[in-house]
């Protein structure tokens, strides 16, 4: 039958497996089976790090297998419902519902009504109240799981933080009860002692009577009432993917990735990343060499992505790359670095890694003006951006890429304006320079506000004042040497529902599946209309969780998630957005007081020497170097 189906899809390549460096284990030989599930297509879940590093972290077990589902695309899911056949792993083609746990990534929120239609395709029921002995543990962790609760009625359990060490806490409890077929009370409770293991049916909510929260609480005893994100103390201590299965076809990035290092302290207010995976801890130089070259040796991969929130902030990133080169260059590997900071030094470095490869420059102001960079704490001046944009056509590049967002707290026109103003001061500094005219991607986002930043209380911009804005960009970056791109504001506008939203929105989620919203992140897949009679059933007012700006004594829905950082330096750091006041990287300054060493227990790392000309001293001197 599968054969058939394949037949009929337009990429059966997708859902075929077979590929190069499958672990492939026999399902009746091992005590847990674990279904790893990305709820977006192949192309995009085969480019996800985090599930490279736990498919690795569980076959490596001898007790338990791990196996790959992705959601199918639309083609695919209606010809599976038509032949009435499961969804199913990639490994070993199980039935979704075989499988002891079933584990999400949740990235993005505009995923979550792939998630429902995976479990439905699965045939394991949507409701975690409904599941019973012998059905799969559902659980999820990644970046959305900081504010669990609009899954809350779907997901039996959510692993917050970092998850090579929680994993394996979770199939301990998994196997010592015998599988799906133990006692899930037991198995539940059990889960709730992990730290950082959140158990939602083990809490209770409570709402004032205008809608906000007013508690959420614990409803049995032992159960914590502040549950904390779980860290990684050492990257180079944690045993990493160096064969990572090959796709047959395109990914989104198809390369061989290395981690250099975890978190950031630039302290963009906006950026969840930024906070939920502080503080910063590098991996050592010469475990980069050493990784680079086996996954290049185990994939056939010619280029290497040296990855992190801020690729150019590795605090030996010089080294890193000389060495690669050094090491791989003759083989014209190339080497890419996806995050550069805004200044002449990143230019520089990336023009070393061009020399192999050659690829387009992209650079984040996020604001077109000053006074807003210094409300988003950007760290970055007019002049750093034209010194960045004038030492990259100076190097010989024509093509870049500038990433900006709008709809930031206190933003105006004139700031909206600026966007415009930039592209084009931008654009000018490439006139009179050798070869052809030099072209700009202008890539405007729309500000969506997270849990866990200092601008969770500020509410977003409505569809139709960012609407406004886009318009406005329109007509001012008319012109055949820019290219403008922007986010549908009303996809936005769900995900800022959903990123600040409450377990009530369960009913709302699973109503606009119903009505068929499936990839609402696909520009060309979203159904807004979907969304808006789901909301009009389920009685729910969007705006009540993406317009409105709270206040700080406020209950958050996800304020029994910790990430760490205290809830006082948020709202300093909000009030001091709102005077345009600056907080410098602690990197490379004083403490700022965020509290998440204090709190997680867990020190920054950076590698000891000087970068730079600046003194650059880690948390342990006496390990030296590598």
């Amino acid at each position: 039958m599968l054969d058939r189906i394949l037949k009929e899809v337009r990429s059966p390549a997708r859902y075929a497996g077979g590929e190069w460096n499958i672990v492939k284990k026999d399902p009746r030989a091992v005590a847990v089976r674990f279904a790893m599930c990305f709820p977006d297509v192949y192309e995009v879940g085969m480019s996800h790090l985090g599930s490279k590093i736990l498919y690795h972290e569980i076959v490596r077990r001898d007790d338990a297998l791990c196996e790959r589902v992705f959601c199918p695309w639309p083609d695919m899911e209606g010809a599976l419902r038509k032949e009435g056949m499961p969804l199913f792993s990639l490994e070993s083609k199980l039935p979704l519902r075989d499988f002891d746990v079933l584990g999400f990534t949740l990235q993005y929120e505009l995923t979550f009504t792939n998630i429902l239609n995976m479990l439905d395709l699965g045939r394991v029921p949507l409701l975690s109240r409904d599941r019973q002995r012998g059905d799969p543990f559902v659980i999820a962790g990644g970046p959305c799981a900081f504010n669990p609760e609009p899954l809350a009625s779907y997901i039996d359990a959510f692993a917050i933080g970092e998850g090579e060490d929680v994993i394996h806490e979770i199939l301990d409890v998994v196997r010592k009860a015998g599988g799906r077929q133990g006692d899930r009370d037991e198995v539940l409770i059990s889960l709730a002692a992990i730290p950082g293991v959140y158990v939602p049916e083990f809490y209770d909510v409570q709402y004032l009577p205008d809608g906000r929260v007013g508690q959420v609480s614990p409803n049995r005893p032992g159960v914590r009432e502040m549950v904390k994100k779980r860290l990684v103390n050492d990257l180079d201590l944690c045993d990493y993917p160096v064969r990572p299965v090959v796709p047959f076809i395109d990914v989104v990035h198809d390369r061989a990735v290395v981690e250099i290092f975890r978190g950031c302290s630039r302290g963009c207010r906006f950026c969840q990343a930024g906070a939920i995976y502080r503080p910063v801890r590098e991996r050592g130089l010469g475990q980069i060499t050493e990784l680079a070259g086996r996954l290049l040796e185990n994939t056939g991969y010619d280029e290497v992505s040296l990855t992190s929130l801020s690729s150019s902030d590795y605090s030996r990133i010089n080294e890193a790359v000389g060495s690669l080169l050094e090491a791989h260059g003759r083989d014209k590997v190339g080497v890419s670095l996806p995050s550069l900071r805004v200044d002449a030094f990143s230019v520089a470095l990336a023009g070393r890694v061009r020399e192999i490869r050659r690829s387009g420059l992209t650079f984040a102001p996020e604001a077109g003006t000053q006074r807003l960079r210094d409300v988003i704490n950007k760290n970055v001046t007019a002049e750093d951006i034209r010194l960045a944009a004038k030492a990259a056509f100076d190097s010989g590049w024509d093509t870049v890429k500038l990433y900006f967002m709008i709809g930031l707290p206190t933003e105006t026109m004139d700031d909206v304006r600026g966007i415009a103003d930039t592209a084009r001061e931008i654009l000018a500094l490439s006139n009179g320079k050798k070869g052809r005219p030099a072209r700009l991607t202008v890539s405007v986002s729309s500000f969506v506000p997270k849990s866990h930043t200092p601008f969770q209380w500020q509410p977003q911009d409505t569809v139709g004042a960012i609407e406004e804005k886009q318009a406005l960009l329109r007509s001012l970056l008319r012109s055949n040497r820019i290219r403008f791109d922007w986010h549908d504001s009303r996809a936005s506008f769900v995900e800022a529902v959903f990123a600040r939203g409450d377990r009530r929105l369960g009913a709302t989620l699973r109503s606009a599946w119903e009505k068929g919203a499936r990839f609402d992140g696909w520009s060309d897949m979203f159904r807004f209309d979907a969304w808006l009679e789901a909301f009009r059933e389920t009685g729910t007012d969007p705006s009540f969780y993406a317009n409105r700006q709270r206040a700080y004594e406020e209950v958050l829905p996800w304020d029994h998630v910790s990430a760490g950082i205290s809830k006082a330096w948020l709202v300093e750091e909000n009030e001091r957005a709102l005077r345009g006041a600056g907080t410098p990287d602690c990197r490379w300054s004083d403490c700022s007081g965020c509290g998440v060493c204090q709190n997680t227990g867990v020190k920054p790392f950076i590698k000891y020497h000087t970068v730079e000309g600046r003194d650059v001293r880690g948390q342990d001197p006496a390990r030296g170097e590598d």
